[in-house]
């Protein structure tokens, strides 16, 4: 069990500081033992959805950019390659490098970006909740993957990290499959630890430099944290994380359930933490996701459980008069509850098959999509 993790305090996206601190990491952490001459490393950023690096949704691409050059210079191939929100071809790849700003580093430090469409079916033998998915092809012929996530909060999930990143190695639409196979958010971030060891990558970093807090991973609002994070374990780099933006990790699904399985501490004391001092990033006043749960409902008798659940679970809700009719949300919706009506088109969901996975949330580009609550259950 890999338990160690290094943080590093970074003022800013300077391209000097940012190989310094890189330079560091791969150092403290054995990176460079990992990388042969002639190794293919595929990067993984996040890049959910076309946003602009100041906007603290995707991974910053100097940050891609300096580990990319350093990895090239210790004599891997390198390539970056990502399976964003929506559609997954190649006119859409180049519409988010390009918003993202992923074009410019690919052409000012001559690192190739991912075209390839296509996919493959892998195996999860141990999975508890999958035993086959579907990855895009540049990650199955890896000989390493390199997980460069950002730090998050995620109204699902709680957090997004390395673990999280790694459903962006889902092709495209396929994603939306998953969160209807798996509605419960149990079963889903189970799933996601059966994806993480299957994609196993190798060298994890969270950019954390600017953070998102609130309704994340695409509405919330940015946070300057000043932290770059890595480690080889994905789940000992998002537990770190977790706790500095004032969360507790075993509270994190995915990382309970990554602890149960024996893949990462059950405390945060048992990570060795070497770099900068985690309390220097620890935010107190970090804000949660609306859609955060009450842990009331656990108190109820058992039978009124499924009934207060429901009605204290948050809901998509979309500011009509705001609506620009792209139609992203239903696109994205696993269980086609949303319709695009009227003139001129506005969306509309249909609540009564609603599963509140926010994927519509997520992938609204005009960002009117709430996170609501009844008022009964605002605490």
């Amino acid at each position: 069990m890999e338990k160690t993790v290094c943080l590093t305090a970074c003022s800013g996206y300077d391209w000097e500081t940012l190989c310094e601190a890189v330079a560091a990491q791969f150092c403290a952490l054995g990176f460079d033992s990992l990388i042969r001459p002639g190794i293919r490393a595929v990067i993984k950023p996040n890049l959910v959805v076309k946003a602009a690096p100041e906007a603290g949704i995707a991974t910053h691409p100097l940050l891609t950019a300096a580990v990319a050059v350093h990895l090239r210079d210790l004599g891997a191939q390198v390539l970056i390659a990502e399976s964003p929100g929506g559609l997954y071809t190649p006119a859409a790849l180049k519409s988010i490098y390009a918003a993202c700003g992923y074009d410019k580093i690919s052409e000012q430090f001559d690192i190739p970006l991912n075209y390839d469409c296509s996919h493959r079916e892998v195996q999860a033998p141990h999975g508890r909740r999958s035993r086959l998915f579907p990855i895009i092809t540049p990650i199955v012929e890896a000989d390493l993957v390199v997980d460069i996530a950002k730090m998050k909060s995620h109204c699902m999930t709680m957090l997004s990290g390395a673990v999280k990143n790694l459903f962006g190695t889902v092709p495209g639409l396929m994603k939306p499959e998953f969160h209807c196979r798996f509605p419960e958010k149990p079963a889903f971030n189970e799933m996601l630890v059966d994806l993480c060891e299957t994609v196993k990558p190798s060298i994890c970093f969270v950019d954390g430099i600017t953070a998102m807090e609130g309704n994340g991973p695409t509405g919330g609002k940015p946070r300057f944290m000043g932290v770059l994070a890595a480690s080889k374990s994905p789940y000992a780099v998002d537990m770190a994380c977790a706790a500095m933006m004032n969360m507790d990790p075993m509270q994190v699904m995915m990382l309970r359930d990554a602890a149960s399985r024996g893949l990462c501490p059950s405390s945060l004391k048992e990570l060795e933490l070497l770099g900068d001092p985690l309390e220097s990033f620890r935010a107190r006043d970090f804000l949660q996701p609306e859609s955060k749960t009450s842990n009331f409902i656990e108190r109820l008798p058992k039978f009124m459980q499924p009934v207060a659940t429901r009605l204290a679970t948050p809901y998509p809700k979309i500011k009509t008069a705001h609506c620009i009719g792209c139609g992203k949300c239903a696109e994205s919706c696993p269980q086609h509850t949303i319709m695009l009506e009227g003139a001129p088109r506005k969306a509309h969901i249909d609540y009564s098959k609603c599963i509140r996975c926010y994927c519509c949330h997520e992938m609204c580009p005009a960002h009117v999509i709430e996170i609501k609550r009844l008022s009964l259950f605002n605490f």
